[in-house]
């Protein structure tokens, strides 16, 4: 399997596992578990191929962790990004470090200058601890821009901060005032 088809496949899972899982007829639990065989036999019926096999070569591969295999590798799970109702990740609170670093493209910068950051769809505003990720995360929708959080003031501050299982950090939303551009 190259890299290209394992990226393609890395995508419907993200689709399917953080956004629409009953595109496949496929049930979440309130944690994101999902039964990988009612996985692989839901995607049959919309015409894609997978296996066992093929989803952890996914899992394993990713560069960014998006997914976890259970203890008994019988569920998959996105680690963060969901947008379905049914789906509470308990993600463990921490104590942010002082500044995380969130990527997006020049064409949204003025709506963040009006409103901050906020999770539109997602239940989590999306935040890294370097620079890299956040250009790698910017250069998906456009032209790169990175904006950098003063997130240990936030959480001075009353904000609460989750780490997610792939060290991304959530937060509900990232008022203007605490943003500023690299």
């Amino acid at each position: 399997m190259n890299s290209k088809q394992l990226n393609e496949v890395s995508k419907f899972l993200s689709y399917v596992l953080r956004h629409e899982p009953q595109s496949i007829g496929l049930q979440l639990d309130t944690e994101g578990w999902a039964e990988i065989d009612c996985l692989i036999s839901g995607a049959a019926k919309e015409g894609r191929t997978l296996d066992r096999e093929l989803i952890l070569a996914v899992v394993s591969s990713s560069d960014k962790k998006r997914f976890a295999i259970s203890n008994d590798a019988q569920y998959i799970r996105a680690v963060q990004g969901h947008s379905t109702d049914g789906v509470n990740l308990q993600h463990a609170e921490k104590e942010p470090p002082e500044f995380l670093y969130h990527g997006t493209a020049t064409r949204f910068i003025e709506s963040i200058q009006q409103q901050g950051l906020i999770s539109g769809s997602r239940h989590h505003v999306h935040l890294s601890q370097d620079i890299a990720t956040a250009v790698a995360v910017g250069q998906r929708y456009g032209k790169p821009v990175v904006l950098k959080i003063e997130a240990l003031r936030m959480y001075q501050q009353g904000f609460k901060f989750l780490k997610a299982e792939n060290d991304v950090w959530l937060t509900s939303h990232v008022p203007n005032f605490f943003i500023h551009q690299e």
